[in-house]
């Protein structure tokens, strides 16, 4: 690429926006250029649960689009990315990527991204979970996504939420190789040590 390495970030409407938010703000400090994509219901979860405005957290990104404009960058695979992130993925949007049935740029960027063989990663905010959760799950896995549930790493011995949602963005940014000195390790920093 011959500029920043690209990263696409999707929030939907799924509880734990904070996650996006967040991801938005340490990429920020990176060398990576961030693209957003935002449902409709990712708004309104964010009036809910922060005290961001959706225009705020538009302005966290590098670039960012209308969840509408189906003939954005993001839709064609000769547009390069090293991947995409969804944080927070609810079912619905999970879903419709697993079946390839887009209906939105966020859907329709994750479905180049599978296409085009890069590295999709969904924090899937949704429990309990049925059979056909798990079978869309297991598609998507098929597929070459990752789905990765915002489990909290209680080992580190977190003191906030922050620490929490660090701790989870850290680990799925390693998938992309990219550290930004926020996850603690095990075996280097906590846990057993050999020697």
């Amino acid at each position: 690429m011959k500029s920043r390495p690209r990263l696409v970030v999707g929030i939907s409407g799924a509880s734990g926006v904070i996650y996006g938010i967040r991801l938005l703000e340490i990429l920020r400090k990176q060398p990576i250029e961030t693209h957003l994509v935002m449902t409709k219901a990712a708004e309104m979860t964010i009036a809910l649960e922060s005290d961001y405005k959706p225009a705020q957290v538009r302005s966290l990104a590098s670039v960012s689009y209308p969840v509408a404009d189906v003939g954005a960058a993001l839709s064609g695979g000769s547009f390069r990315t090293l991947g995409m992130i969804v944080a927070p993925c609810s079912v619905r949007t999970m879903s419709e990527i697993a079946t390839g049935a887009t209906s939105n740029l966020l859907t329709r960027a994750a479905d180049v991204v599978l296409k085009e063989r890069r590295r999709l990663v969904l924090l899937l905010r949704e429990t309990p979970l049925h059979s056909g959760h798990l079978r869309s799950m297991l598609a998507l896995s098929d597929a070459g996504g990752i789905i990765m549930p915002p489990v909290p790493a209680f080992y580190t011995r977190p003191q906030s939420v922050e620490e929490i949602v660090d701790q989870t963005l850290g680990r799925a940014l390693d998938l992309f190789d990219i550290d930004p000195g926020i996850t603690r390790r095990w075996g280097e920093d906590i846990g057993f040590r050999k020697g």
